[in-house]
């Protein structure tokens, strides 16, 4: 991958790559998420990601919404446990009006209280959404019991009790401790020669005064271990099991990568999804998932069944856990494995938007990309010794936990 880099004077970085498509695609990523959050900010990071839509010193909620929406681009913001990212779609002859939207909405806000008070119950339905969806709220109880009393536990939307304590002051004295410019990069795929980007990046980015507040997280606390189960009225019983893994500075992740795919990854061919779905039909849906945090990491596998196929469900994925533990992968398996998750890779680096926001992230959190042929390289490397070892580490039986909604 061909990218270029410019770091601007106030700790903002710069990435892009030059493509000749019609459509561009830019964002600003910054290294905030819900973790960062204090006890009383819980849901800040969002809520933030929300409100500042509503007004700028120069443009009202309609103006900014209109802003891409008349050339036919679109505006998009999300928020992790760990970063903030605002990003648009666009025409190629749109690209500087993209930048300064997202400058603008980023870093001249205004945060009127009356638009503060409306979103709020935007996101009171946005949790309550969560709560009728059992698939999706377990994923986030389950990393709460395994980080309990850790921020990075928590989940990212907040609670209603606290959302209802924020005022514009906390939203301004939140982004003020948080939002460093040595935190940020600016990435971008487009028609666009990299002199231009530079220009319009200094001309919108480059008036953010320097910022460097941001404190360093803070390790987390010991896992220990736990089995829980919630009686919920749901027609299915929902499971998340799991461990807690690597970060994503270490080395291993690569083949915890590899192993996790060949486990319960997005194919149809999948371990988990053969033995339970194909050949027993006792589940719809079954996944597995590896996530690296900064100093952790999450490795949790999900289903959904009847009540009365739980047990015969567990029992199946401890014989495929074991399986994995116990016994090497053959030549023609680790081959196999290996170039599943190589094409499923370049298929994704096919999506443009999607390769701009990973080029992004990467660049946060490396300060470099590697190209796919240095990716592929890592993952050639991988022998099947090295995957029964970390195998035997993150699906250790005496280490997962179970969350269980019955």
């Amino acid at each position: 991958m061909e990218y270029q880099s410019h770091t601007l004077a106030n700790g903002i970085r710069i990435i892009h790559k030059e493509d000749s498509f019609n459509v561009g695609y830019c964002g600003l990523i910054i290294n905030v998420g819900s973790r960062d959050e204090k006890e009383d900010e819980h849901g800040m990071a969002h809520f933030i990601e929300h409100i500042i839509f509503k007004g700028t010193k120069k443009r009202k909620a309609y103006h900014i919404l209109s802003r891409l929406d008349d050339v036919g681009g679109e505006l998009n913001a999300y928020t992790t446990k760990e970063d903030t990212c605002i990003y648009a779609a666009f025409l190629k002859q749109d690209f500087e009006r993209a930048i300064e939207l997202i400058y603008d909405i980023t870093f001249n806000s205004i945060f009127p209280e009356k638009e503060l008070e409306k979103e709020k119950e935007v996101i009171f339905d946005e949790i309550n959404s969560y709560k009728d969806s059992p698939s999706e709220l377990i994923f986030d109880e389950f990393e709460e019991m395994i980080f309990k009393g850790d921020p990075i536990g928590r989940n990212i939307l907040g609670t209603p009790e606290q959302l209802k304590q924020f005022t514009k002051e906390h939203v301004e004295q939140f982004i003020s401790n948080n939002y460093s410019t040595n935190e940020m990069v600016f990435c971008s795929i487009g028609d666009a020669p990299f002199e231009k980007i530079i220009k319009w990046s200094e001309k919108y980015f480059g008036t953010v005064p320097l910022n460097n507040n941001k404190a360093e997280r803070p390790p987390v606390g010991q896992y220990i271990p736990q089995a829980i189960t919630i009686e919920k009225d749901t027609h299915q019983c929902h499971v998340a099991m799991g461990n807690i893994a690597y970060d994503f500075t270490n080395s291993k992740r690569i083949g915890l990568h590899l192993l996790n795919n060949i486990l319960g990854g997005p194919g149809m061919n999948s371990r988990l999804n053969m033995s339970l779905r194909e050949k027993n039909g006792i589940a719809y849906n079954i996944e597995s998932n590896f996530t690296p945090y900064y100093g952790t990491g999450v490795f949790n596998i999900y289903f959904g069944t009847d009540h009365e196929n739980l047990m015969r469900s567990l029992d199946i994925i401890d014989k495929e856990l074991v399986k994995l533990k116990n016994k090497a992968l053959g030549t023609l398996q680790l081959y196999k494995a290996i170039r599943q998750l190589k094409g499923q890779m370049t298929i994704s680096s096919d999506n443009r938007e999607s390769l701009m926001l990973s080029m992004g992230k990467s660049y946060l959190l490396y300060n470099q990309i590697d190209s796919l042929e240095k990716v592929y390289q890592k993952i050639d490397t991988l022998s099947a010794k090295e995957l029964m070892e970390i195998a035997n580490e993150i699906f250790d039986s005496s280490q997962l936990s179970y969350l269980i909604y019955k």
